[in-house]
């Protein structure tokens, strides 16, 4: 074995863990502050997808220093050769090396220009993200040609619906006359109440009306045909201790909006014909649907605001200055402007799958900051002036950041060919939100970093001029 190869496969690996590892795992701790966020959301299957995002970050952290590093480390010290890279090798370095400086030297330029556009757009897209769709219908996720969903088509054509609505009502005794009278009054009015999403109503009242060709039975005549009635349809209507009776309600296929605020308009119906000793609740699988809505559309900010401040307080326990630690959320707050601004504009409405988009950002967006942040003041320590700094960051740094941004690219790229349209339009906004991470990174990044310089004081161990030039 070589031990000049030897030595300096060591020398790399020592530098690498050195120096690498401690921003990584900055990095990473910060991108798990973000997906915590995830677990605060009401709906279970974010949840779940918040706990698989935290469990591969930090299984991939322990196999890139415990697996790869060894790996590589082995590479370079049986098979390595005294010639480290070839020619070819180090010209295209130097080229994409060069093209970066040249671009972050106009980047530094234009600082302002650019950092103005940057905050002036993503107020724009929040705005406009305010008042974003969201789409919870179970049917627009699925292939609109499969023979299932046909099937429900016409099965809705033939019908009339496949919606439905439950109102429950609890009380002493379901079956007395108050009870009856409540129930009856309230299948009759939803008809006219609502004439625009009811197609059909079913209560114990108008199984009894049938029953007694068209007239509600009173006295001994109801105790009469209610023991005549089977007992599979009765426990459809009412429990078999009379404490609970439910009224079904047939409704049109409607839209998230319309679903919402029809439920809203049932609840104060409800709430003004309400019955002495009787306690209703709206229940069935619409309302979930409206619940999900509200959970998408305020669970959402919530996700993302939360995810930003446990960012901050990490970074901050971490670094010990508030301006360190506020430098990798500005650009992330531009992405989740820019982000609403592509979804308003691509006409795509928030699903339970779009809705983690803030937490995602918040999560990638945040590595690639912290790390170019983190090389930034490496090269500010060793003396280097704060442009000559952020070249060096993004020459260094932004290579790997643009690699990594391909292969994640690569990866969710398998999603735009599935026939789901929930997965497809998920993956698309997965793709833009990795680009505009990127962009925000190397463009935007340094200029922060150059403007707030001043408010940040760096021990030098350099002697070179340490003010901002350009």
């Amino acid at each position: 074995m070589n031990k000049q190869v030897q030595s300096r496969a060591k020398k790399s690996l020592y530098q690498t863990t050195v120096k690498m590892t401690p921003a990584v795992m900055t990095a990473l701790i910060a991108t798990a502050l973000g997906f915590i966020s995830l677990y605060t959301s009401p709906v279970p299957m974010i949840q779940d997808f918040g706990k698989m995002l935290t469990v591969g970050m930090v299984v991939s952290f322990f196999v890139g220093v415990f697996l790869l590093l060894p790996i590589l480390f082995a590479r370079d010290s049986f098979f390595g050769t005294k010639e480290v890279r070839s020619q070819t090798t180090r010209e295209g370095n130097s080229k994409t090396e060069a093209l970066l400086t040249f671009l972050t030297r106009k980047f530094i330029k234009w600082r302002w220009l650019i950092l103005i556009s940057a905050f002036l757009i993503a107020g724009y897209g929040i705005w406009t993200d305010l008042d974003a769709g969201v789409e919870t219908d179970v049917e627009t996720f699925m292939p609109q040609d499969t023979r299932e969903l046909e099937d429900i088509h016409r099965l809705r054509d033939i019908v009339g619906t496949t919606d439905q609505v439950s109102i429950v009502y609890e009380g002493t005794d379901v079956l007395s006359e108050e009870s009856l009278a409540w129930t009856h009054s309230v299948t009759n009015e939803l008809d006219s109440e609502f004439p625009d999403e009811v197609i059909e109503t079913n209560s114990i009242t108008s199984v009894l009306k049938k029953m007694n060709e068209g007239d509600l039975p009173k006295g001994d005549e109801l105790s009469e045909q209610i023991d005549d009635m089977p007992d599979g349809q009765l426990k459809l209507l009412i429990n078999e201790d009379r404490s609970k009776g439910v009224i079904n309600v047939g409704i049109k296929h409607l839209e998230a909006q319309q679903l919402q605020e029809f439920i809203s308009e049932l609840r104060i119906f409800l709430e003004d014909r309400k019955e002495p000793g009787l306690e209703t609740a709206i229940t069935g699988k619409a309302v979930l649907d409206a619940e999900m809505v509200t959970a998408l559309t305020t669970g959402r900010y919530k996700m993302t605001l939360l995810g930003m401040g446990l960012v901050f307080l990490g970074l901050l326990l971490i670094y010990r200055h508030p301006v360190k630690a506020f430098i990798p959320l500005l650009p992330i707050i531009l992405i989740v402007g820019w982000s609403g601004l592509a979804m308003a504009f691509l006409d795509i409405k928030y699903t339970p799958l779009t809705a983690t988009l803030g937490a995602l950002i918040i999560g990638i967006g945040t590595e690639f900051t912290v790390l170019i942040m983190e090389r930034y003041y490496e090269e500010r320590k060793k003396g280097l002036i704060a442009n000559k700094a952020v070249e060096v960051a993004n020459q260094k740094i932004g290579k790997a950041i643009f690699a990594s941004a391909l292969t994640t690219i690569g990866g969710f790229s398998a999603l735009l060919v599935s026939d789901f349209v929930i997965l497809s339009n998920f993956g698309l906004m997965t793709l833009i939100n990795i680009t505009l991470a990127l962009i925000s990174t190397l463009v935007v990044m340094p200029a922060i970093l150059i403007i707030l310089d001043r408010f940040v004081k760096i021990k030098s161990r350099g002697k070179n001029d340490l003010k901002v030039t350009g």
